[in-house]
């Protein structure tokens, strides 16, 4: 799980939120938050990783990324997650690491394989307003993450096999979101307005689900969350088991 950066004072810290590290659980993994890692760590990292869970955040993927000027100076960035989360993904896939991405884990995986983003889908003309509690300042998180509209789940994709074809309905706590696909990515499902709300990694050796919404939030309590985590740790625990397969040496036949 990559950790975000903040600011606490002076003094800059890694911070992880904890309704993540308990979904994580909930999925029958053991939570590891990463505060960072240099382009030569990231191998090294991957190679004991059985899964890589990309968190939702306050922040945005700076537009820099898809060739854009940020639109509103007032939007928290976070350019040390985006320096090193890119490279991640693309490596993570090629390595068949099972992926699991939240909110800005979704946008943050469609800039690392080529795609855009909207930075204000309320200003894009026939979208919706996707923030939580219409944008309205100074609502508190029952209201943020309310349910807030059905997606409609895509036939024959990995949503549809984890959660059956029928529509589902989601919280929605987002600014940004999905304006240009990634080549390789499959749409999973989407928001009324047509906006992408969930894609898959339509070659990808391993699992691959990234959703616009937020199934951590109390997701005990949510049997579609429930059944997306557990379908992450199932193929994360599938890569375990391969993985200690291979550590181990090789028999050599009695002679």
């Amino acid at each position: 799980m990559p950790a975000c950066n903040r600011l606490l004072g002076e003094h800059p810290f890694h911070v992880a939120g904890r309704k993540y590290v308990d979904a994580v659980r909930l999925a029958g993994a053991l939570p590891l938050v990463v505060p960072s890692l240099e382009p030569d760590e990231i191998d090294e990292a991957l190679a004991f990783a059985d899964g890589l869970f990309l968190t939702g955040s306050p922040s945005n993927v700076h537009p820099s990324h898809f060739g854009e000027a940020v639109h509103d100076a007032s939007l928290p960035l976070d350019p040390l997650r985006d320096a090193w989360t890119l490279p991640l993904i693309r490596r993570a896939l090629a390595l068949g690491v099972p992926l699991f991405a939240v909110c800005r884990g979704l946008q943050e995986t469609n800039v690392a394989l080529g795609g855009s983003l909207y930075q204000a889908v309320q200003e894009v003309a026939g979208r919706h307003e996707h923030r939580g509690a219409g944008g309205r300042a100074g609502a508190g998180a029952a209201e943020m993450y309310a349910p807030a509209h059905a997606v409609q789940v895509q036939p024959g994709g990995v949503l549809a096999r984890v959660l059956g074809p029928d529509d589902v309905v989601v919280n929605s706590v987002h600014g940004q979101g999905v304006n240009r696909l990634a080549a390789g990515l499959r749409v999973e499902a989407l928001a009324p307005d047509g906006l992408v709300e969930a894609f898959s990694v339509a070659d990808a050796p391993a699992f691959s689900l990234c959703v616009q919404w937020h199934p951590e939030w109390q997701a005990a309590e949510n049997p579609v969350s429930l059944r997306l985590l557990r379908a992450f740790g199932e193929a994360c625990r599938a890569r375990q088991r391969e993985r200690l397969r291979r550590a181990q040496p090789e028999e050599v036949p009695d002679r």
